[in-house]
C-alpha cells in the first residue's frame, strides 16, 4: 500500500471514529496510525522512533495544560472571579441592553480557565431566572455565552493552540502573542453586537403580548431579579489580603506568557505552587484541591499525547507529506496558494461535522503541508484555521459542553443552530478580515 493511501485511510478512519462517539480519541490515536505503519511496511523499531519524535513534540503542551488547569481551578476555588461577576451582574438592573453587554462580559470572565463546562455551569443557572422573568430569549443568552467562551478560547491554555502548538511544534505562548490584537478586536467586536443583539431583542419583546401576573411588577422585578441573581449564592468571605495576592499572581503569569521569558509550563508550575500554599495552608487541603482538578487536565493531557504518537508516525513515516504532494497535483495550481484561506472561511460549518481533535490533529496536518508547498508558512495556515473556526465552536453538537448547556437551559440543539449559526458564522468571517488586516494571516 502506498504512503500517500495509507495515511488519507489513516485519517478519515480517525475522523470517523471521533464522529461515532464509539471511542476514546486516546485509542483512535494511537491504534489506527500503529496500524498504518505496520501495513506499510515499518517495523517495531521504527515505530518507536515515529513515537518518540511525536511524543518530545508535544509533552511541553501537555505538561503546560495540566498545570493551566490547577492553576486556574484554585484561584477559582479560591473564589478570584466570583465578585467581578456579580458585580457586572448587579450594575444590569433589569436593562435588556445591559443584560445582554453583562452576559457577554461574564462569559468572557468564566472562559478564562478555558473550560466550557464549567464557563455553562457559572453562566446559565445564574442569568437564565432573569431572562425568562424579563421574557428574553434564552436562545440569545447561549448565543453570547457562546461567543464570549469561543473569544477566550483563543488563550493559550484552551484546547485549540494547544492543539496547534502540538501539531507545529510550537510553544501556545509564542503562537498567542500575534493573536491577542485580534483578541481584543474580538472582544469590542462582541460588546457592540451584545448592544445590537439587545435592542433588537427589546424591540422583539415589546411586540409580545402583556402578561398580566407581571405587567404591573416589570420595572420593579426585572431590576430586583438581576441584584437577586447576584446574592443567590454568597460567596464564602476571603481576606483582602488574599485576593489581592491572586489579582496579582493571575496578572503576572498572564504577563510572563505574554512576553514568552520562561516556558508556559514552568509559568504554570511556579503559578501553582505560589497559589497552593497561599489560598491553602495544610498539605492534605492541597492534596484535595489537585486531586478536585486533575482529571479535567489528565483528559486533555492524554488525548494531547496520543495525539503525538499519530503525528509522530504520519510524519516520521512521509505519510503526511506523500498525502500532501499527491492533493497539490490533484488541486487546480491557482486553488493551492488559498487553500488554508478557504477552510478558515467555512471553519464554522466545518465545525457541525468535524469534532475539535479531528479539526486540529487530521485536518490541520494536511493543509499546512499542503499551502506549504506554495510557500505558505505553516503558522499563517493554523491562525486561518483556527479563526475561522473558534467562534462556530459552542454551536457544535459535537462539543460536549454545548450539550450541558443545553440541559442547563432547557433547550434544543436545532433551534440553538438556527438562532446562532448564522451570527457566529459571520463573526468568524469578520475576524478572519482582521486577522488577515493584521497581517497574522498572509496569502
Amino acid at each position: 500500500m502506498s504512503l500517500s493511501l495509507a495515511g488519507l485511510i489513516a485519517i478519515a478512519a480517525i475522523v470517523a471514529m471521533l464522529l461515532s462517539g464509539r471511542v476514546s480519541p486516546l485509542v483512535a490515536f494511537v491504534l489506527v496510525p500503529i496500524v498504518a505503519a505496520l501495513v506499510t511496511g515499518f517495523g517495531i523499531d521504527d515505530i518507536a522512533t515515529f513515537y518518540e519524535q511525536g511524543f518530545a513534540r508535544v509533552i511541553p503542551v501537555a505538561v503546560m495544560f495540566v498545570f493551566a488547569i490547577l492553576f486556574f481551578g484554585i484561584l477559582q476555588d479560591a473564589g478570584l472571579f466570583e465578585p467581578i461577576i456579580r458585580k457586572v451582574l448587579s450594575v444590569s438592573r433589569g436593562n435588556v441592553v445591559s443584560i445582554t453587554v453583562a452576559t457577554a462580559l461574564v462569559a468572557s470572565i468564566a472562559h478564562l480557565d478555558g473550560s466550557g463546562a464549567t464557563t455553562f455551569l457559572l453562566t446559565i443557572p445564574a442569568l437564565l431566572p432573569t431572562y425568562q422573568r424579563l421574557r428574553m430569549s434564552p436562545y440569545l443568552l447561549l448565543l453570547l455565552v457562546g461567543l464570549g467562551a469561543s473569544i477566550m478560547n483563543m488563550l493559550p491554555w484552551a484546547g485549540p493552540l494547544a492543539r496547534i502548538g502540538s501539531v507545529l511544534g510550537m510553544s501556545p505562548g509564542e503562537l498567542w502573542q500575534p493573536l491577542i490584537p485580534l483578541q481584543i478586536f474580538a472582544l469590542v467586536l462582541l460588546l457592540a453586537l451584545a448592544v445590537v443583539l439587545g435592542l433588537r431583542e427589546n424591540r422583539r419583546i415589546k411586540r409580545l403580548p402583556p402578561l398580566a401576573s407581571h405587567a404591573s411588577q416589570d420595572d420593579a422585578a426585572s431590576g430586583a431579579t438581576i441584584q437577586e441573581t447576584a446574592d443567590a449564592q454568597p460567596v464564602a468571605k476571603v481576606p483582602g489580603w488574599k485576593m489581592a495576592f491572586n489579582a496579582f499572581l493571575l496578572i503576572a503569569v498572564v504577563a510572563a506568557l505574554t512576553v514568552d521569558v520562561l516556558p508556559p509550563a514552568l509559568v504554570f508550575m511556579i503559578g501553582v505552587a505560589l497559589a497552593l500554599p497561599v489560598n491553602i495552608t495544610h498539605m492534605d487541603g492541597q492534596m484535595q484541591s489537585i486531586k478536585r482538578h486533575a482529571p479535567n487536565a489528565l483528559i486533555m493531557a492524554t488525548i494531547i499525547i496520543a495525539a503525538g504518537t499519530f503525528l509522530g508516525i504520519l510524519n516520521g513515516s512521509n505519510m503526511l507529506s506523500e498525502l500532501s504532494a499527491d492533493i497539490v497535483a490533484i488541486l487546480p495550481a491557482a486553488v493551492v496558494p488559498y487553500m488554508h484561506i478557504l477552510i478558515g472561511i467555512f471553519g464554522v460549518p466545518f465545525d457541525l461535522i468535524l469534532s475539535t481533535d479531528a479539526y486540529f490533529f487530521a485536518f490541520l496536518p494536511i493543509v499546512v503541508e499542503v499551502v506549504g508547498n506554495a510557500g505558505v508558512p505553516a503558522v499563517s495556515t493554523a491562525y486561518a484555521m483556527v479563526i475561522g473556526n473558534i467562534i462556530g465552536t459552542f454551536v457544535s453538537p459535537l462539543a460536549p459542553a454545548v450539550w450541558l448547556a443545553l440541559q442547563l437551559a432547557g433547550l434544543e440543539m436545532g433551534k440553538h443552530i438556527r438562532y446562532s449559526f448564522g451570527i457566529m458564522w459571520g463573526f468568524s468571517l469578520v475576524l478572519l478580515l482582521f486577522g488577515y488586516l493584521i497581517g497574522a494571516i498572509t496569502l
